[in-house]
This record gives C-alpha cells, structure tokens and sequence, in this order.
C-alpha cells in the first residue's frame, strides 16, 4: 500500500486542539499514523508555532509544545521551491508550495474556499470529507 502523502492547514490543526471529537483531530490522527505521510515546510512550522500561540485561543504552553513535537517527530520536512502566488490569501501559498513538493494527495484545510479544488495532482479537502473518503470507520454511527 502506498502512503497517503497529506499536508495540513493551520485551521486544521488548530481545530483539531480546540475540539478533540472533531474531524479534525480524526484528520491529524491519520496524517500522523502510517502508512499516512504528512509533509510541511519550516514556514508552515513556524505558523503552527505563531498561530497555536495566540492568547486567544488559551492552548496551554505544554499542550503547544507536545503537539508541535509530535508533528516535527511525524511529519517529513520538506524545502519547496516558491511558485508564484495562487491561492486567494498569499498567505495559502505556502501550503500549496509544500503540497507541491511533496506530491501531496490531499490538502486538508477548512478553507476550501481560499484554494483551488485542485492544485496539479492535489485534492484541496476539508477534514470531514477527508474522514469520510480514507477513514469512514471513525465517523459515529458509520457502518
């Protein structure tokens, strides 16, 4: 079986702290477990980092630190050439960038509406739809 190569939005990980029975958490679960393949680049760290860092969204320190940990110690850190700008927010193009580079299957974000459906051989996908295509299992009251 090949591994499913996947890259992650920040949204995604985010909400995957903030509501652990979400489809998210379920997404970061699998993208982190094999024969699943998460790839990020250090600008996508480095906004994990800045972003689960905001006060707002009261994370504590140590919940950060352990899942900024086990996402460097699962995931495949890629160095992606920057294509021009293709993504609604410029701030996106990053991921479009490493899901390029690593030949990504799914992007899965929960902002389909910033990406193109489809970027070269990348699916953009939200958490739910991602859950229901490679992990139907997960889903409650799924067959």
């Amino acid at each position: 079986m090949l591994p499913l190569r996947l890259v992650i939005d920040t949204n995604v990980i985010v909400s995957a702290v903030l509501k652990p029975e979400g489809f998210e958490r379920a997404a970061l679960v699998v993208a982190l477990t094999k024969p699943a393949r998460l790839y990020v680049s250090r600008p996508i760290l480095e906004e994990y980092v800045e972003v689960l860092s905001r006060p707002v969204l009261k994370i504590r320190k140590g919940t950060r630190r352990q899942l900024v940990q086990w996402i460097r110690n699962n995931s495949y850190v890629i160095t992606p050439s920057r294509i021009p700008a293709r993504a609604i927010d410029p701030d996106d193009d990053k991921f479009l960038d490493c899901a390029d580079a690593a030949r990504a299957d799914y992007l899965i974000t929960g902002n389909v509406k910033h990406f193109p459906r489809f970027w070269k051989s990348t699916k953009i996908i939200p958490a739910r739809d991602f859950i229901d295509v490679v992990a139907p299992h997960l889903i409650p009251g799924a067959q």
